[in-house]
């Protein structure tokens, strides 16, 4: 029978747990705001767009980018808080 190695202390185990469900839950919260933004942001660009033609076109994209570039940067912030989370 193998002997197990796990010194991991009862506050070990408490510490990582907690550092888990909070690493877990800021990252599905920042994941999730990033996902609002960035689709409401195209969806005003896009309107923009849509409502003056050429004339608002750079302003509307404007909009999209930014609003994409937000939901990509709350993204990576989320995969680190739930890196973080498993102690990585």
């Amino acid at each position: 029978m193998p002997i197990s190695m796990n010194n991991d202390s009862g506050l070990t185990k408490g510490t990582t747990f907690v550092t888990s469900t909070v690493g877990n839950t800021v990252g599905g919260v920042a994941k999730t705001l990033g996902g609002v933004v960035g689709a409401g942001g195209r969806g005003i660009g896009e309107t923009i767009t849509g409502v003056t033609g050429r004339a608002g076109k750079p302003i509307g994209d404007g909009i999209s980018s930014l609003a994409t570039g937000v939901e990509g940067g709350a993204r990576v912030v989320a995969e680190g808080a739930e890196e973080a989370g498993m102690g990585k």
